[in-house]
Parts: structure tokens; sequence; C-alpha cells
């Protein structure tokens, strides 16, 4: 069996920078044909300036492949409406962080009060920016999605007019909100698709599934199975594929990310296949995305093939990916 994806779409995507990022941007510029990139960096991207260099730095990576990365900024409460005015054709939204809930976040925001982040907001609002939220509160780990929903319900509330995504969505509680607002969106990534806590931690403590926001029960695996593999229309595919050196993974404090970009269509093709749902893979990984942003990307024609893949063990001796010496069921068979 052979399918073909036009134009496939990764809507939360971490690059990195300096060595990693000219080993991972590749790597995820041969199969997509754009992606929107995360600005926690050190130091994050804040700036006209800092999303223009960083832009260049990811095109210089992606050598010859045909790749358009969505830029964004990193969310403060202190821009400018004439700032914004001045970057919103550079970026294709804000991510905003709460301080110190994942990898470079520190410089988040601590406080969720709606005075404070009324501003920009509200200049987003006119300016048509969608606003993109890592969802999570300080609470005890399982529960802090969850937490958030009401903050979520708060954002929407108050600005009808923002589109809102609640990225890398895990709990069926996220779920059950986007029906509830006309502004909330998700993405899903593919490893909150296939696994749950039990698989990061039911046996051996596996590190390369270690991720946050972290993998929830089964009843939650099972909610976002039904939008995704629906193609819900208001869900899209954002890997959050998240490269940490193995040195970083395989290590006290191991750092929080699953290495997906490589292998993220086949192994959804063979999820969505397996569960008879082939038909919506394509509206999952693309054409939802290009609706709630408003983007048309560049032509590319990814075709999968229904055929066993050996997935590395290890990528440049540095990125271990999700399913590594695993083999799946489908290959990318060509991209044009």
């Amino acid at each position: 069996m052979v399918i073909s994806i036009d134009s496939p779409l990764d809507m939360h995507l971490h690059l990195r920078d300096g060595r990693m990022l000219d080993i991972v941007a590749p790597l995820s510029a041969e199969t997509f044909a754009g992606g929107m990139v995360m600005p926690n960096l050190v130091p994050p991207v804040t700036s006209r300036e800092d999303v223009r260099s960083y832009r260049e730095r990811i095109l210089k990576a992606r050598g010859d492949e045909r790749f358009v990365p969505y830029m964004t900024l990193f969310f403060r409460s202190d821009y400018t409406p004439e700032f914004l005015h001045s970057v919103k054709d550079e970026i294709l939204a804000i991510k905003l962080y709460p301080a110190g809930i994942t990898t470079n976040s520190e410089g988040g925001v601590k406080g969720f009060d709606i005075e404070e982040l009324s501003p920009v907001l509200g200049v987003m609002s006119d300016l048509k920016i969608p606003l993109c939220v890592h969802g999570e509160t300080g609470g005890f780990v399982m529960d802090r999605e969850a937490e958030f929903i009401p903050i979520y319900e708060m954002l929407a509330k108050n600005f009808p007019d923002l589109t809102i995504v609640m990225e890398h969505i895990t709990t069926k509680e996220a779920v059950a909100a986007l029906d509830r607002y006309d502004n909330l969106y998700a993405t899903i990534t593919l490893h909150h698709l296939y696994i749950t806590l039990d698989e990061v931690a039911g046996g051996l403590l596996q590190p390369h599934l270690f991720c946050k926001p972290i993998a929830k029960r089964p009843e939650d695996r099972d909610a976002l199975s039904n939008v995704a593999l629906n193609a819900h229309p208001k869900v899209m595919f954002g890997s959050d594929s998240a490269p940490h050196p193995r040195e970083k993974k395989e290590a006290p404090g191991c750092a929080a990310g699953v290495f997906t970009a490589p292998i993220a269509l086949p192994a959804l093709a063979q999820l969505f296949e397996r569960n008879g749902a082939l038909d919506n893979l394509q509206a999952f990984v693309s054409d939802n995305a290009r609706r709630i942003y408003g983007i048309e990307p560049i032509e590319k024609e990814v075709v999968l093939e229904n055929s066993p893949y050996l997935v590395p063990e290890i990528y440049e001796g540095t990125v271990v990916p999700m399913f590594a010496g695993q083999t799946i069921s489908w290959r990318v068979l060509s991209v044009g």
C-alpha cells in the first residue's frame, strides 16, 4: 500500500541551535514542507533581530531541503504595540511559557494576571497574531495540564477574537475544552498518541520517552486518539520533537523531550492504518493547520509505503529517536 501526503506540516517543533540545529534541521526539512519553530533558546527569541537571525541559521542548517520555518516569539508582557506591528509579518505566532515549567522557560510568565497580560494580548488579537501556550501549572505533575484549563478558559473568554492554541495537549480535559470555546485549538504529538506513563516508567525507566508535559493515563491517550484519528477540525499535528544529546537523556536530571522528527510521518501512518483512519491523515498533518493559521505551504509531496523500516539507533552519534532500533511498518518512499 502506498499513500501520498500533500505538504505535511509540523506545527510545534524544536530545532535548537548550534551543532544540534545542524543535526536535526535536515531531518525535519527532509519530509515536512514547513514547521513552526519554538523560541525557547538561550537566550530566548524576543526581538525582530532574534527572529531574523534564527531564521537565517535554520535556512542554512536545512541545506538543500525545501522547508519553510514558521517563526515564533517568546511571549513577554512588555512588548509594545509598535513592536508587535513591526514584527507581525515575520512571525506566525507568539509562544507563552509559564516560568520554569519546561526546557529554557525560566523567563516565562510568572502569574496569569489578566490586567498584566491584556495589553499584549489585546494587540495580538487586533493584529490576528495567534497565541500558542504551554499549558501547565506548577502543581502535581500528573495534574498540571488539567489544572491549567481554567486559565485557557479565562484567556478564551476575555479575548474571543484571539486564536489560542493549546500546545501538545495530553489530557481528556483539554480535549473537552476544544468544543467549549470557538477560539481554542490544539496540537497533538506523535508520542502522546502512542504512550502513557506506563511506557515511560511502568517497568525500567525509559529516559528517551520522558517529556513535558508528561505522558498521562490510558483514558487520556484514548481521548487524544479519538480527535486525532477522526481529524477533528480544531486539532493539528505538532511533533514537539525535542532533541537532547544522549548524555543529557541517559543521566541524573534527565532532560525532557522525545525526538520524533525523522520518523514522525511513517509512525503516524502506522497508527492511522491500524485504526482504519488513513484517509484522515492528510487533514491531521496539513489541512487543519493551513486553515487554522491561514497559511499556504510550499508544494511538497511525501509518498509513504507500507513496508518495514528499521529505525536507526542514533543520529550523528548524538540524538536517540523514538522507536530506536525497532521496526515500524511504514517508510518514506519518496519526496517530491
